[in-house]
């Protein structure tokens, strides 16, 4: 059967119908000989798609099949649970690293260079000149790249050898997630962290539950329930033992591999059955068990193949835009040096065939009696000797600063974070003047601006207002609880009054309003050392339930059928009646109780537009709730409405059975008719009050992007959530401003169904629908919301991607709401082919990598949701706020800093190699070199190269505060103004003019002058280190001791080395190296020299020195003030938001709850009580 499968298989994923096989007839055959095995069930599941077979139990089955690979060759089908993220392996380092290095235009060229140096006849130059630096390059890249892969080696080692237990024959053995094959039955305990994507078979909880923590996948914090087939729970209901794990032997049919982290489809085949598996019975790679002892569960997908992996992405080598314009230049360069070297070989053949003939001793040097062949071999003699226009120490000390600019953000105090000892890492070395650059921001919310910690703040209880939101948690009073025996403390609401109320019980609707909160819900409760301790399904039910806990209203266990509380010491239970579920179309949950006294009670809360629909005529103190809403709304705090009724005992009777016959419905209209059921009975509501919490950003998260957007970057928020939910933590965190329109669903649709891709935006003042006009009103503010689906809708029509992209130029930001990882990617890649703007994306989660690697550059913040994103990001930063001076401060002075020091190089470099294009006029274009070799050797590597290297270090046009206090200035960064090719075309022509100089000066001072060809060489060197020094001293705005030392020792240097390599004694032992001898000894001596040196570099730096002095006395000295202002903080402007509908965000989950669980009863587990505890308590 085995045999058959598989080539059944193979035929339906090439398309072949099942049916049509010629083993169809077999396999019939087969199944009547063996009715335990449902073979026809399989091979409908081939037939629906789900292709991928798993087979519990049969490791060598799938050990066969795994996925190998040898060099560029794949094969196998099922992938091993090794992580895999470097890049290199001890065979493949060397021709990588190498094939990487030589996609750089320049190491190309070098390479060529070294070659030719190599033969005799045409290198004008020594090889050493070229090869070593060449070397040195690429030696160093090379270690930074195995210093990088091999740091990601340790990490996935780490990982690799977590701890796990596997079962083997008859028992579970220790192992390591490397050592987890598809298959494999895992037993992980509780706090693990899940190695693999399982099918849950049982847990230790009651009807096989289990809990786990999502939060190193998407940032929440919150539990999610799974539980395992109803199948396997019942065949291991007692204690599972080895041998009744080791006797499932079951097929698994699912789909393929793929990304999606919310959806699941698959069946069970086993004992002859097929079991429908879906989203609810899967454990994901990356989620820690918790509250659940042990959980037991058959690997589906391991490795690479895994959800959380496939939404990694692929490894991507980034470059900077700053990198990609200066290889387009090293191209333009090499050119115009081909170009000059072509034109200086047919001047050297000309001169060879009408000149050196009537000359005897030039005659005698033609090579071979042909002018033609001399010319050949003076075109590659020139592309030698112009090959320090492009030096390779560019490239040595361009890696060197990227260090050093990395290490000055891990070294910065600023950005240090105390409370977890977390400094700012820059993981990737080669970004760092991208951060100078970006323009937009997409970032995640939740655990990114949010800390997923909310807090009840406020609430309004008939009409009147409790607690002052104005006032921070931390500062708001304690107030005195003593009195409650299950206060915990830390109740960030300060309000006597009403704790007054509430003991005193004066007022009956305060009294329903806490009985509401703490009956209202799907919280359960465990005791933990003697201390209750609460689970939700999401932080505001969490935050609900403990203030009321906190303010004597204590919820205390729970079964199928009733709740167990304590109300101001007196413990009370409610008969549970009926749990009417939160969904994201509902946005509402209710309960139906029976109180003590026999009264049926049915507590509802949800968003304040459908409960406030839902209100009886006439309800008491709505305008004023209606009032504080709006109070609670301009805070940017979470509302939920809290409401009751009371329900006679007939119209309960009647509801309930209709009830029951709707839950019996198989057809497609249950849904439907429990929903216009419980609409039903959520009617005639009496309001009580409003709850207000907050969705606490983490700190200075206002702020910054207040900045940033100051500085003119678009933010953008990617998140999972709700829209409500987002546009809500738009207003608190200065996102959108209270004036801010949305536009979203319908509308935007039109619009991007427009043809004129050129959007501009206005809404008519006696319409309310959006039209599209040439010009958008002035001062309009405008923020587009999407979502997930629209997105999906998106990519099916390419077309609108530019358009949606021309409509978010002209809006403050953009929100993507109940987006997918792989979503987040797309958005990324859709800003970044349709703009020419530098990208960031920063998450803290799994399901923010894909993006992280997407982006342009990638920063990943470390907290408590793991540390995925960190490990995959180029930069990684502990607080959201650190992206201040991270951008402003570190990006905008690596940017200022890195284009100086490459326009200085190429300009120094270029002027004093051209030279030997005007010396070739006068010696017969015959490529002899005007300087000495060793000076040549010497120049970039040592005589100018530590005064540029100390202005791209230490450079600062403005201070760290300044940068801050003017974020203004970043916009240099994102125009390109520094650093594009009109940039460098003007200064390679600075350059040219330079080499100009630099020749015909002392060239005209030496004609018919008895001073020879090395004192004008000598007197032409000096003119160039002079030259760019004090070229360098001019673009320096920031000096150190250190810039001092570099440009002094730099000039001393020149001298000093320039004696020695001219020394006598040199000569006589190698004539060929050292062929100056005694020259500089004389021409120092000389005033000429000194003389003709000092007008000659003077002149070459001319131009720069009258544009500076024109541009300080044309500039307004206002603008020059940035260099002492002192740093303000960042004012925000009062909040103020005016349209109601926006102020409620019920965020209780993102799915559906968990209702249908609790009142099955399947999540209930009787426990002990604890000593104090009277009543039953839940161990969940």
């Amino acid at each position: 059967m085995v045999t058959w499968c598989d080539e059944l298989q193979e035929g339906s994923l090439r398309g072949v119908p099942v049916q049509n096989s010629p083993l169809y007839g077999l396999a019939c055959v087969f199944a009547c000989y063996n009715p335990s095995v449902n073979i026809f069930g399989i091979m409908d599941s081939y037939e629906t798609g789900l292709t991928w077979e798993v087979r519990a139990n049969n490791r060598v089955y799938h050990k066969q099949r795994q996925r190998r690979s040898l060099l560029c060759i794949n094969w196998g089908r099922y992938a091993d649970n090794v992580v895999r993220s470097y890049r290199y392996s001890p065979l493949t380092f060397l021709p990588l690293t190498l094939f990487e290095q030589f996609q750089r235009a320049a190491n190309l060229y070098f390479l060529l260079m070294v070659v030719m140096q190599c033969v005799p006849a045409i290198s004008s130059i020594p090889w050493y000149t070229t090869s070593i630096p060449l070397l040195v390059v690429l030696t160093m890249r090379g270690l930074k790249d195995l210093a990088n892969d091999m740091a990601r080696r340790r990490s996935d080692s780490q990982i690799n050898s977590r701890p796990c237990e596997v079962l083997g024959s008859q028992s579970f053995r220790p192992a390591q997630w490397k050592d987890v094959c598809v298959g494999d039955v895992l037993r992980i305990h509780k706090d693990q962290i899940i190695p693999a994507d399982l099918l849950l078979l049982c847990s230790s909880e009651p009807h096989s539950l289990c809990y786990v923590e999502t939060a190193d996948i998407d940032g929440e914090t919150n539990l999610k329930y799974r539980q395992a087939p109803a199948v396997t729970h019942a065949e291991l209901t007692s204690e599972p033992t080895e041998q009744s794990l080791a006797a499932i032997d079951g097929i698994v049919m699912c789909e393929e591999p793929n990304s999606h982290l919310v959806t699941f489809r698959g069946e069970f085949h086993w004992k002859g059955e097929r079991h429908l598996l879906d989203n609810e019975h899967i454990l994901l790679r990356g989620t820690v068990l918790r509250n659940t002892d042990t959980a037991y569960g058959v690997a589906l997908y391991t490795g690479s193949d895994s959800k959380t992996m496939k939404n990694c992405g692929k490894l991507r080598v980034k470059k900077t835009q700053t990198e990609r314009v200066l290889n387009r230049v090293v191209i333009g360069i090499v050119l115009f040096l081909l170009l000059s070297a072509i034109l200086m070989a047919v001047g050297s053949g000309m001169f060879e065939w009408r000149v050196s003939p009537y000359i005897e001793v030039l005659s005698t040097l033609v090579v071979r009696g042909s002018a033609l062949y001399t010319a050949f071999l003076t075109f590659w003699s020139y592309v030698i000797l112009l090959s320090p226009a492009m030096p390779m120490s560019l490239y040595i000390t361009f890696e060197v600063i990227h260090v050093v600019h990395s290490l000055f953000i891990g070294w910065d105090v600023e950005m240090y974070w105390d409370q977890t000892g977390t400094k700012a890492q820059a993981r990737n070395t080669s970004l760092n003047e991208e951060l100078g650059q970006v323009g937009h921001l997409l970032t995640d919310k939740t655990g990114t601006l949010t800390q997923n910690c909310l807090l009840f703040r406020q609430c309004c209880i008939a009409g009147e207002i409790y607690g002052d939101a104005s006032i921070s948690a931390e500062e708001t009073e304690a107030m005195d609880m003593t009195w409650n025996p299950y206060s915990c403390g830390g109740l960030p609401l300060f309000s006597p009054r009403l704790v007054e109320r509430i003991r005193g019980q004066q007022c009956q609707q305060t009294t329903e309003f806490f009985t509401a909160l703490e009956l209202c819900h799907t919280v359960m409760a465990d005791w933990k050392k003697g201390t209750l301790v609460y689970q939700a399904a999401s932080p505001d039910e969490e935050a609900l339930v403990g203030t009321a806990r906190e303010l004597g209203w204590v919820f205390l266990s729970r079964t199928r059928d009733s709740l167990t509380v304590s109300e101001l010491g007196v413990t009370r239970q409610y008969q549970l009646l009926a749990l009417l579920d939160f969904t994201s179309q509902r946005r509402r949950m209710s309960v139906l109780v029976r109180e003590p006294g026999g009264g049926l009670k049915l507590y509802c809360k949800g968003a304040d537009l459908v409960i406030l629909e839902r209100l009886q005529k006439d309800s008491p103190h709505q305008e004023s709730t209606e009032k504080a809403l709006e109070l609670f709304a301009q805070a940017c705090l979470r509302t939920l409405c809290v409401a009751v009724r009371s329900v006679a005992e007939e119209v309960w009777e009647g509801w309930s059975k209709t009830l029951a016959k709707a839950s019996a419905v198989t057809t497609s209209s249950r849904d439907k008719l429990l929903e216009e059921l419980h609409d039903d009975m959520e009617r005639e509501l009496k309001l009580l009050g409003v709850t207000a919490i907050e969705d606490r950003l983490q700190q200075g998260v206002p702020e910054t992007i207040a900045l940033l957007r100051k500085a003119g970057l678009k933010v953008w928020v990617l998140t999972g959530d709700k829209k409500e939910t987002a546009i809500n933590i738009g207003y608190s965190c200065r996102l959108l401003d209270p004036d801010t329109r949305l536009l979203d669903g319908e509308e935007l649709r039109q619009l991007l169904q427009s043809p004129d891709p050129e959007i501009s935006l206005s809404k008519g003042r006696q319409t309310e629908m959006w039209c599209v006009e040439r010009e958008m009103a002035a001062g309009e503010k405008i923020a587009l919301v999407l979502t997930g689906p629209e997105l999906e809708e998106l990519e099916s029509r390419p077309e609108w991607g530019s358009r949606l992209m021309g409509l978010a130029a002209h809006c403050q930001s953009v929100l993507c709401c109940r987006v997918t990882p792989g979503q987040k990617a797309d958005v990324v890649q859709l800003v970044r082919k349709h703009t020419t703007s530098i990208t960031m994306a920063i998450g803290d989660g799994a399901n923010d990598v894909n993006m992280i690697k997407t982006a342009h550059i990638g920063v990943g913040l470390t907290g408590l949701e793991g540390g995925q994103a960190v490990q995959n990001a180029d930069f990684a930063l502990a607080q959201f706020s650190f992206l201040q001076r991270l951008l402003l401060v570190h990006g905008r002075w690596s940017y200022r800093r890195i284009s100086l020091f490459l326009r200085y190089f190429l300009y120094k470099t270029c002027g004093f190699a051209l030279v030997h294009i005007w010396f070739g006029f006068f010696n017969g274009f015959s490529a002899q070199s005007l300087y000495e070799n060793w000076f040549i050797a010497l120049y970039s590597a040592f005589y100018t190269a530590m005064p540029v290297q100390c202005l791209s270090i230490f450079e600062q046009d403005v201070s760290a505060e300044g940068s801050l206090v003017w974020p203004e200035l970043y916009k240099v960064g994102q125009r390109g103004e520094l650093f594009n090719p009109v940039v460098l075309s003007a200064t390679l022509l600075y350059a040219l003019y330079s080499s100009l100089v630099l020749f015909f000066i002392p060239c005209g001072v030496f004609y018919n002058s008895p001073l020879d060809y090395q004192t004008m060489a000598v007197t032409i060197s000096l003119a160039a280190i002079l030259s760019a020094n004090l070229e360098v001293s001019m673009a320096t705005r920031y000096w150190t001791k250190f810039s001092i030392a570099a440009v002094l020792g730099s000039i001393v240097m020149y001298f000093v080395c320039t004696r020695i390599t001219q020394n006598e004694k040199l000569f006589q032992r190698s004539p060929t190296d050292y062929y100056f001898p005694g020259v500089s000894e004389n021409a120092f001596a000389n005033p000429t020299v000194w003389l003709t040196s000092l007008l000659t570099a003077w002149l070459a730096v001319l131009p720069s020195v009258t544009v500076y002095a024109l541009r300080i006395l044309l500039t307004s000295p206002d603008k020059h003030r940035v260099h002492i202002a002192s740093r303000q903080p960042v004012e925000l402007s009062k909040f103020r938001r005016g349209d109601s509908h926006r102020r409620s965000s019920y965020a209780m989950s993102q799915g559906r709850g968990i209702g249908h669980l609790i009142t099955s009863g399947k999540s209930i587990r009787s426990a002990t009580p604890s000593g104090n505890g009277t009543a039953t308590m839940l161990d969940k």
